[in-house]
């Protein structure tokens, strides 16, 4: 028997070295909590499955028989056999982007002004409006939108046309900018008024979103900007807004989503047509949701199903904002990086 010169003995077998498995009982709190949560996010999905699951089950029918036709038509006469969602469809996204472009901005300003400008004071009265804002029901925008706004916005409408026809997404068909006198229903029930109200009612969302972002800034790198001469807004553009970037893009999806899906205020106020229409400060516009409630309690059998895939398109365009914001968020979280 012979041994090397660390003293084992050479003739024997060397077992490789096992890592020790640590392993700490979380206890009992702990497992119920995990379970817990667990069994939620696996409801949320189930109950999303089968939502679309449902939807596509009812829509199988107009679907198998229009086929790709479905997203490329715009007529809606599902007994004739003639029927699509391409001009709601554009009228949806255009609703909501005129949403948008309102919303985003005016929730910015109104989020950095509670959170960076105004007293403590004047800040929790600020909060508490605008989260009574977000509670105000549909339908009272919608009426808001119909007998008051319209006919406050219909010189505002006039002049862009009026100024900036030329772009053709601000031309509209049928008015004369010359006369005066020109009747102003042609710039009545549009995308454009259609999408004011809905942009006030998703800025107060936003706004929350964002306001409760900037307000968790860092307070170093506050102090740290103020240190090295910046200004407030300096501080707030170095500081805040980087830190911010996640909750603005997660809450002007948020926003987009629910402008995408917004019924009752929309239907009160358009004039649900079926031809695809780009002019947005034009009378006339569709959206898939006002289809849906128009149609929905004269349908017919072959009626509904095209209605549920009506539904289903806008339920997967819902989907795909949302998942889209996710990873938009995931990849600028808040506070990631400073230029401070």
């Amino acid at each position: 028997m012979t041994t090397d010169a660390s003293g084992d003995r050479a003739d024997e077998p060397r077992t490789a070295a096992v890592p020790r498995r640590l392993y700490a009982d979380p206890g009992l709190p702990d497992r119920v909590f995990r379970g817990v949560a667990r069994s939620g996010g696996g409801l949320v999905l189930a109950v999303m499955l089968l939502v679309g699951g449902f939807l596509l089950y009812r829509a199988w029918l107009a679907l198998d028989r229009a086929g790709w036709s479905f997203l490329t038509t715009a007529e809606w006469a599902p007994d004739a056999g003639r029927f699509g969602i391409a001009a709601v469809l554009v009228g949806t996204v255009l609703i909501a982007a005129v949403a948008v472009c309102v919303a985003v901005p005016l929730a910015t300003g109104a989020a950095l002004y509670i959170s960076e400008y105004a007293s403590p004071r004047l800040r929790r009265t600020l909060i508490s409006v605008v989260d009574l804002m977000a509670a105000v029901p549909s339908v009272v925008y919608g009426l808001w939108g119909a007998f008051f706004l319209q006919d406050k916005v219909l010189p505002t409408a006039r002049w862009i046309a009026t100024y900036f026809g030329w772009i053709p997404v601000f031309g509209v068909e049928g008015a004369d900018p010359d006369d005066p006198l020109a009747p102003a229903s042609v710039y009545t029930s549009s995308t454009f008024i259609a999408g004011l109200v809905v942009g006030m009612m998703i800025a107060p969302i936003v706004c929350s979103i964002m306001r409760e972002v900037f307000s968790q800034a860092p307070v170093g790198e506050r102090e740290g900007a103020y240190a090295l001469g910046a200004t407030r807004w300096g501080m707030i553009r170095s500081v805040v807004l980087p830190f911010g970037r996640g909750g603005m893009i997660g809450g002007t999806m948020l926003g987009l989503g629910r402008a995408l899906g917004e019924t009752i205020a929309v239907f009160m106020i358009i004039s649900l047509t079926f031809d695809i229409q780009w002019h947005v400060l034009q009378s006339g516009t569709s959206s898939v949701s006002s289809l849906i409630a128009l149609r929905y309690g004269e349908a017919s059998r072959f009626g509904m199903s095209a209605l549920m895939a009506a539904g289903f398109a806008l339920f997967l365009m819902t989907l795909i904002v949302n998942f889209a914001a996710s990873s938009i968020v995931a990849r600028s979280r808040s506070g990631a990086s400073s230029d401070a």
